[in-house]
C-alpha cells in the first residue's frame, strides 16, 4: 500500500523504460483465488473503526450512484446488523452499471448533489451519503439536504479521532486550513500540512505517525487502514460522532462554517496560467503575513487567506479563499482574484 515516490522510483522506472533496460528473471508469479471471506474481513475491519454501542438511531440515505460501492456497502450493512447497530438505510442506485443511467457518480459536482439532498428531505433522514464511482471518496448531506463542504468534514473527523486518541497527529492539505487547524488545536492534537495528493498524504502519515489525514476533496486516509484512503470509514465515524454528541450534522458544522467561511474550490482557465498566478501573487504580496509555496501558493493576510494551484494535467488554476468569520470578505476577495485570473 506504500505509493512509489514520484521523484525517485517513478523516475527510475521511466529511465529504465526509455532505455529498454529490463533485467531478465526466472521468478514466477502465482495466482490465489480469494472467496467471500475477503470481503467479510474487509467489512470487519471497516466496522472496527467505530464502537457500535455509541451509535444512536439514525436514518441514512446512501447513494451508490450505480458505481462500484454497493457490494462493499452491503457487506458493511450486514456486519452492522449483526452487531445490532441502530442504523436504518434508504438506498439509491445500488446496481453497478457502467452506462451510469443516473449520471456520472461524482457528488462533488453541484449538478449531481440535488438527488441525494432531495431524498434526505423526502425520507426525513438524519444524514445523506453519496459515493463516487470507485468509492474511495464519500460526500455528506445534513438533515436538511444541504451539502457539507469537504474541509468541514475533515475537521469533524479530526475531532472524532482526537476525542478518542488525545494528542494525536492529524494531516491536512494546504487548500483550506484554518478551520481544521483550529479544531485540532482545540482538541489537543498536532496538525501537519502535506501536499495535495494521495502519495504525499500517505507519506506524511507514515513519517509522522498521524492517525488520520484528510483532503477537502473528500479523500480521507487512516493510519490503521494501511495508511490508505477509504470512502466507507468516514460515514461510520460521522455516525458515531453524532451518536456521542447527540447533535445533528448541521449543528456539528454550524459553528465552523460561521467561524471560518470558505469559497469552495473555483476553477479558472486563463490563457497563461503561470502569468495569471504571478499577477495575483504580486498584487497581494506587499500585505501578506506569510507566503507558503508547498503546494501552489498560499497567501495569508490579516483576516483572510487564499491558495492558488495550477493543475498538472490541464490549463486550469484552482482557487480557494477562506476568512475569519467574514463571508462577505470571502466573496469580495474571490471577485478581486477572479478579475485577475480571467
Amino acid at each position: 500500500a506504500r505509493p512509489l515516490d514520484p521523484d525517485g522510483a517513478f523516475a527510475a522506472i521511466r529511465q529504465a523504460a526509455e532505455a529498454g533496460d529490463f533485467p531478465a528473471t526466472t521468478r514466477k508469479g502465482h495466482v490465489q483465488q480469494v472467496g467471500p471471506a475477503a470481503r467479510q474481513a474487509y467489512a470487519d475491519k471497516v466496522v472496527s473503526f467505530v464502537t457500535t454501542a455509541a451509535l444512536r438511531p439514525l436514518k441514512l440515505v446512501v447513494n451508490c450512484g450505480n458505481g462500484a460501492a454497493a457490494p462493499a456497502y452491503d457487506s458493511i450493512k450486514r456486519r452492522l446488523a449483526a452487531q445490532a447497530a441502530p442504523l436504518a438505510f434508504v438506498d439509491l442506485f445500488l446496481q453497478p452499471d457502467a452506462t451510469f443511467p443516473n449520471g456520472i457518480p461524482n457528488p462533488l459536482l453541484a449538478e449531481n448533489q440535488p438527488v441525494t439532498g432531495k431524498a434526505v428531505r423526502a425520507h426525513g433522514a438524519d444524514l445523506g451519503v453519496a459515493f463516487d464511482g470507485d468509492f474511495d471518496r464519500c460526500f455528506f448531506f445534513d438533515e436538511t439536504g444541504a451539502f457539507v463542504a469537504g474541509e468541514y468534514v475533515v475537521g469533524l473527523l479530526a475531532q472524532a479521532f482526537l476525542q478518542q486518541q488525545a494528542g494525536a497527529t492529524i494531516v491536512h492539505d494546504p487548500r483550506v486550513t484554518w478551520n481544521i487547524r483550529h479544531i485540532v488545536a482545540a482538541n489537543g492534537g498536532q496538525a501537519v500540512q502535506a501536499r495535495t495528493g494521495h502519495v504525499f498524504v500517505k507519506q506524511a502519515l507514515r513519517q509522522t505517525g498521524a492517525v488520520y489525514g484528510g483532503e477537502m476533496s473528500a479523500h480521507h486516509y487512516f493510519r490503521d487502514f494501511c495508511h490508505c484512503d477509504s470512502g466507507m470509514i468516514p460515514w461510520l465515524l460521522l455516525c458515531e460522532l453524532m451518536g456521542r454528541t447527540g447533535l445533528s450534522l448541521s449543528a456539528l458544522v454550524q459553528q465552523s462554517m460561521a467561524a471560518f467561511p470558505s469559497s469552495g474550490e473555483i476553477n479558472f482557465r486563463p490563457v497563461d496560467p503561470a502569468a495569471a498566478m504571478a499577477r495575483v501573487i504580486a498584487h497581494f504580496s506587499p500585505q501578506a503575513l506569510a507566503i507558503d509555496r508547498m503546494d501552489g501558493v498560499s497567501v495569508t493576510l490579516a483576516q483572510w487567506r487564499f491558495n492558488l494551484r495550477a493543475s498538472n494535467t490541464e490549463p486550469v488554476v484552482r482557487l480557494n479563499v477562506e476568512s475569519r468569520a467574514d463571508a462577505a470578505l470571502v466573496a469580495r476577495q474571490v471577485a478581486v482574484i477572479s478579475a485577475m485570473l480571467t
